[in-house]
């Protein structure tokens, strides 16, 4: 792994980098670094503000990122006009730079610090909506069902997965933690957190999945009945009827 120092050098020259060139009218450090949390681990995080179309910029910085940094792969998540090229270097240092067109060059959230530049006014970018982490949460537990059903047990095991982090996102939504990619999990109280190891999947086995669809299922409804008590009233009947099955099932198994 990467050291500490050998982050903050690289950091230091993709920013020198980016001051020298003629084609990049801004630059921001983001991400952790720039809001006072990072540690041993973080990666780097900068955005650059592009004067021109960034298609250019886009490929001459990866070929510097290779050629200079020895980089061994990258892959690109857009954001609106704006593209983040996330980059692995050597030793698992992982560089994301966002290319971002000037006019758009500002801050999306709390954390960000201008090196250089002038940034626009801060533009929030809205959290997920409870209603549009509920819908994940049904639709998953839904396809987790319908993939037990079909005797697909690794695609069980995604969906059940998929409904254990919606909740996670929900009850971080609630307790006003960062919702996106588990980053508020470790925050959350045990009574969120403890029902849902039940949750984790340990074999392919049907009964497993059925167990552990089961039991993401209940942790749902409690996550519900904190956050949206009439939402929970229409979805409860429904949800309960996955654990329901796997006690009929159960029950029938040890009958015989």
């Amino acid at each position: 792994m990467f050291t500490v120092g050998e982050r903050d050098r690289v950091r230091e020259r993709l920013l020198a980098l980016a001051a020298a060139d003629p084609d990049i009218s801004g630059a921001a450090i983001t991400g952790s670094h720039a809001g006072g949390t990072s540690d041993r681990w973080s990666d780097i995080d900068i955005t650059l503000a592009v004067r021109d179309g960034l298609d250019t910029a886009l490929a001459r910085w990866t070929t510097g990122l290779y050629r200079e940094f020895g980089a061994v792969h990258h892959w690109d998540l857009p954001s609106g006009p704006a593209v983040y090229r996330v980059f692995l270097l050597p030793r698992w240092l992982e560089a994301d730079i966002a290319f971002t067109p000037e006019a758009g060059f500002g801050p999306r959230g709390p954390h960000w610090r201008t090196v250089f530049g002038r940034p626009a006014d801060p533009v929030p970018v809205p959290p997920a909506s409870h209603g549009h982490l509920a819908g994940l949460a049904w639709h998953h537990a839904l396809h987790a069902r319908v993939c037990i059903e079909r005797g697909r047990p690794w695609q069980a095991e995604y969906w059940i997965s998929g409904v254990r982090d919606q909740v996670l996102a929900l009850a971080c939504r609630r307790l006003g933690y960062p919702v996106s990619y588990a980053k508020g999990a470790h925050l959350l109280p045990a009574q969120v957190t403890e029902p849902l190891t039940a949750a984790l999947v340990r074999s392919l086995d049907e009964a497993e999945l059925r167990r552990c669809l089961a039991a993401a299922t209940v942790a749902l409804a409690a996550e519900l009945e904190r956050t949206d008590p009439e939402l929970a009233a229409r979805l409860n009947p429904m949800l309960s009827e996955l654990p329901a099955v796997v006690r009929a099932r159960q029950a029938g198994r040890e009958d015989r």
